[in-house]
């Protein structure tokens, strides 16, 4: 490290109480839409809280800079500006009716980490930039990683005509109210170049009670999941009266129902072998234009997301999904149209950036948890392009996308301690 002792270092962190605590009541106060906040992407809350945190990083001093995402960058000019940029930050965007932590921590975690160096006279040889990062909840456009894929020219085709499942309305009208440029997006021109980037690490709240359980703090996370998933899928059936025997019946529901527990058992399986994944059906529902009591539903819609550690046990589920299906469209004679795929690569961590923060973790008496991220994050779209990727979680009482999130804020600069750690030693 830097010449810093340990203790300067977290009584600079400790220090920021203050600010932090501001900073997160006013990003509150942008996205408040009770119960809880919805920063929306390319909206009015997500523009507030991007107005707020650059307000913040100016006072700071911190050089403000924004791309064809409209995404924002915060500035701490290093002595060397050739020097290879080293990254942190997070998304300011939530879900619907969210916490107010999720993404969030992980931007002003960046400028207190920041603050707490400049308080120490410290003088970075690379620049440090803090990004707050837009649209990563996938939940609005059904598209992952908007804003860092589109930094980083990584973009899927046809991106820019995704609608914002509350408006209607476009990507890329959405990104050019905000002041981006679609055209850009479009083309795949990147603000970012990898090889430009020397680290990103990425603060966040924890998502399961894995810390909330083990009573500590802060966890070090060992990889990212990669994913796919079917955002809108149709299962096409035969309405037919109640009636109807079963084996005349070709039962949408029931398929649905089927497939369902079917991958619950693959999910059930990998378990036992100790092989982590997850499915998830965030819609799953008949078609309310035509189910009642007395129909059996010809359509049944659902939305899917498979997730891994590992990009073989990835394809493998994929395959197996496919058999699944294959199976109960012969048995129950219906047919899945599964509709557009989306795809988002497994994030893993750097051994040295992980080594590095752990170490420092320990060197400043807070203890740790190794975990694996049961969600997926922005640093995972930066390690799909090569660049280095750390992150921390810190202890959340509530999981995430939750408005009672319930992160408290000594937790919080015990985290930041650990990045501001990593960041003194990577700025020398």
């Amino acid at each position: 490290m830097v010449s810093i002792g340990l203790p300067q270092l977290m009584a600079a962190v400790q220090a920021q109480r203050g600010f932090v605590s501001a900073l997160f009541d006013r990003l509150r106060q942008d996205g408040l839409d009770e119960p809880g906040v919805s920063r929306d992407p390319y909206g009015a809350g997500e523009q507030r809280g991007h107005a707020t945190v650059a307000e913040a990083a100016a006072a700071l001093g911190l050089a403000i800079d924004h791309d064809a995402a409209a995404n924002l960058y915060m500035t701490w000019q290093g002595q060397d500006p050739q020097a290879r940029r080293v990254m942190m930050g997070s998304h300011l965007d939530s879900v619907p009716h969210g916490g107010n932590f999720d993404g969030a921590a992980g931007v002003v975690a960046g400028l207190a980490a920041v603050a707490a160096l400049q308080s120490l006279g410290v003088k970075p040889m690379p620049p440090v930039t803090v990004m707050g990062i837009r649209a990563e909840e996938s939940v609005w456009f059904e598209v992952s990683y908007i804003g860092s894929r589109g930094a980083l020219g990584t973009l899927p085709d046809g991106a820019m005509e995704a609608r914002r499942r509350d408006t209607g309305r476009t990507l890329a009208e959405h990104v050019a109210e905000c002041g981006g440029d679609p055209a850009a997006l479009a083309a795949g021109r990147r603000y970012l170049d990898p090889a430009t980037l020397r680290a990103f690490v990425e603060l966040h709240i924890e998502q399961a009670p894995s810390l909330v359980a083990a009573g500590r703090q802060v966890a070090i996370c060992t990889g990212i999941p990669g994913n796919f998933r079917y955002p809108n899928a149709v299962i096409e059936g035969q309405h037919d009266h109640v009636g109807l025997p079963r084996r005349f019946r070709h039962d949408a529901a029931m398929a649905g129902a089927e497939f369902a527990m079917a991958l619950d058992a693959v999910w059930e399986a990998h378990e036992a072998r100790g092989v982590p994944m997850a499915c998830t059906f965030g819609r799953f529902h008949t078609d309310p234009a035509a189910h009642g009591l007395t129909v059996v539903p010809g359509a049944f819609h659902f939305s899917l997301d498979v997730r891994a550690y590992d990009e073989a046990v990835l394809a493998d589920l994929d395959r197996q999904v496919t058999a699944i299906i294959a199976g109960i469209e012969q048995r129950r004679g219906v047919r899945f149209h599964l509709g557009p795929k989306a795809r988002a690569a497994v994030g893993p961590v750097d051994p040295a950036i992980k080594a590095v923060l752990a170490r420092n973790a320990e060197a400043l008496g807070i203890k740790v948890l190794e975990l694996g991220s049961p969600a997926s994050h922005d640093a995972a779209a930066f390690a799909a392009c090569g660049v280095p990727i750390g992150m921390v979680f810190v202890r959340n009482e509530n999981g995430s996308h939750n408005p009672h999130e319930a992160m408290t804020i000594d937790d919080f600069l015990a985290g930041t301690a650990v990045v501001a750690s990593w960041l003194a030693d990577s700025v020398a």
